[in-house]
């Protein structure tokens, strides 16, 4: 598979993984609508800069958003402060997030 192709498509599924339109992941990248529509129609690579900015928006690193098999490599720092905090529960507290996680991810 051709790189440009591969960066167009973890693009898109990661947006539709996360139900955001196109619209909504330029508006948490901070970049144009237009700029995400020609770059995800057009197939074209973007900038690391411009990649950057869509991984901020898609919540996720520049190495997850590489990463084979959902392997997560390096955290965010939302991520990082999910598992400190994860890190402090009882595992009956760990089994209750644990449920309401897979009840979100189902709903």
């Amino acid at each position: 598979m051709k790189t440009e192709n591969y960066i167009i498509e973890r693009i898109e599924a990661l947006r539709e993984k996360r139900q955001m339109s196109r619209y909504r992941l330029a508006q948490v990248s901070g970049l144009s609508q237009s700029s995400v529509s020609n770059l995800l129609n057009r197939s074209n690579v973007p900038s690391i800069h411009t990649l950057e900015k869509i991984c901020v928006g898609l919540g996720v690193t520049l190495a997850q958003f590489f990463a084979k098999d959902g392997k997560v490599l390096d955290l965010t720092k939302d991520q990082e402060e999910i598992l400190a905090v994860w890190s402090e529960l009882s595992e009956e507290e760990k089994l209750r997030v644990y449920a309401f996680v897979q009840g979100m991810k189902k709903a």
